[in-house]
């Protein structure tokens, strides 16, 4: 009996070892069940900020003034690789048409943020509704404040870069730098 002990207990360990050393090399634990595939896919990236095209619209349906007060913006990937957007944008105006003199505006998010996967000529949207700018001629701004207009403005969305935009009629008009945003989205808003 102490002889069948014996070559039971060689036999344990000689397996043992064995497992060690295939679990060592496959990267498997002992103990672990095998996946049936062990291939897995890998999320797209974040659009890089090359890869989109942005250009942005007057809102078909701005609050009542005659400010920009409601802008559409749209972000195009022209890349060949589908990559993916999400998150709320920042704003800033453009001053003198450059994004080193811009003005930051304070951005309220509007909506829960999602992945947006973009393929290549897919597209998404952000809405940007403005304090309207009241008035005829120059305008005023119900604050007090004096309005102000920007040629351009810079939105940033997260891990996908910082973009100079115009409106595709006339400029930027806004009253109090503030903005409400939604966040990026696959449907496009009016």
């Amino acid at each position: 009996m102490r002889h069948s002990n014996g070559i039971r207990r060689a036999a344990l360990a000689t397996t043992t070892a064995a497992t060690a050393i295939a679990a060592a090399v496959t990267g498997i634990l002992p103990g672990t069940a095998m996946a049936a595939s062990t291939t897995t896919s890998t999320p797209p990236p974040a659009c890089r900020a090359s890869a989109l095209q942005v250009s942005a619209r007057q809102a078909a349906h701005p609050p009542v003034g005659t400010g920009t007060g409601a802008a559409v913006v749209k972000f195009t990937n022209v890349s060949k690789r589908t990559c993916v957007l999400k998150g709320h944008p920042t704003v800033a105006g453009a001053g003198n048409g450059s994004p080193a003199h811009n003005t930051p505006l304070k951005v309220t998010r509007t909506g829960k943020a999602t992945t947006v996967k973009l393929r290549p000529h897919g597209k998404a949207w952000v809405k940007l509704t403005f304090v309207q700018v009241q008035g005829e001629g120059d305008g005023y701004c119900k604050s007090g404040k004096t309005p102000k207009t920007y040629p351009t403005m810079v939105i940033g969305l997260p891990r996908s870069g910082k973009h100079q935009v115009a409106l595709n009629e006339g400029v930027w008009a806004e009253c109090d730098n503030k903005v409400k945003a939604t966040p990026v989205s696959a449907v496009k808003p009016s």
